[in-house]
């Protein structure tokens, strides 16, 4: 299967996310509300929760938390050699079966920081 590009990941993602928010659910509404607040400034700043959240998703093995958080991680201004530290304690923590996962981060990453310059 073809690797699908950050843009690709956008569009999909915001399709999905409208859809979800379509039906109206209360369950689904309040659990995207959790989700969002966790990554919102408090004992921790926002930032770093984003570099929580991507090193979790890379433990966890979701290239779509994967992107998602390496934006975050990017717009937050981490640094490419930042970031990458954050994916060596992933592969510590989950071992050599997040290594294509790892793959998958460093291609997103590249691509994001391209499209910041």
């Amino acid at each position: 299967m073809p690797r699908r590009s950050i843009e690709q990941f956008r569009q999909q993602r915001a399709e999905g996310q409208a859809r979800l928010a379509a039906h109206d659910h209360l369950g689904l509404k309040r659990f995207l509300r959790l989700d969002t607040a966790a990554y919102e400034d408090g004992a921790l700043p926002g930032r770093t929760k984003e570099l929580l959240g991507l090193t979790a998703s890379t433990v966890l093995r979701c290239n779509d938390c994967i992107d998602y958080h390496l934006e975050q991680c990017v717009k937050a201004g981490y640094t490419k050699e930042q970031i990458i530290d954050a994916l060596n304690v992933a592969l510590v923590v989950g071992g050599s079966i997040v290594i294509p996962h790892l793959r998958h981060a460093v291609l997103s990453l590249d691509e994001l920081l391209a499209e910041k310059r």
